[in-house]
């Protein structure tokens, strides 16, 4: 059993095993979800890394090699809206 102390700004350090065992690197994010397992409330913790996003980066290739200041983006709404696709 691993036990995890809380600081008085609610701040935690994991051990290093844990974080070797679970792959966490620094700056990595953790869900934490509630189940009811056996009629008893128990926590889950799990990188975020585990949620499927497929969406997530999908526009990328659309971006890729365009500016993307105001003025660009202004520049290629307008010849969108020219051309009738927007």
């Amino acid at each position: 059993m691993t036990v995890i102390r809380i600081t008085a700004k609610r701040q935690a350090t994991l051990p290093k095993k844990l974080c070797e065992e679970m792959r966490l690197q620094p700056g990595d994010a953790l869900i934490v979800d509630s189940l009811i397992v056996d009629g008893e409330k128990v926590w889950v913790i799990k990188p975020a890394a585990d949620i499927e996003t497929p969406w997530f980066g999908s526009l990328r290739s659309y971006a890729k090699g365009k500016r993307h200041d105001m003025k660009s983006i202004r520049k290629s709404v307008a010849e969108a809206r020219s051309c009738g696709e927007l």
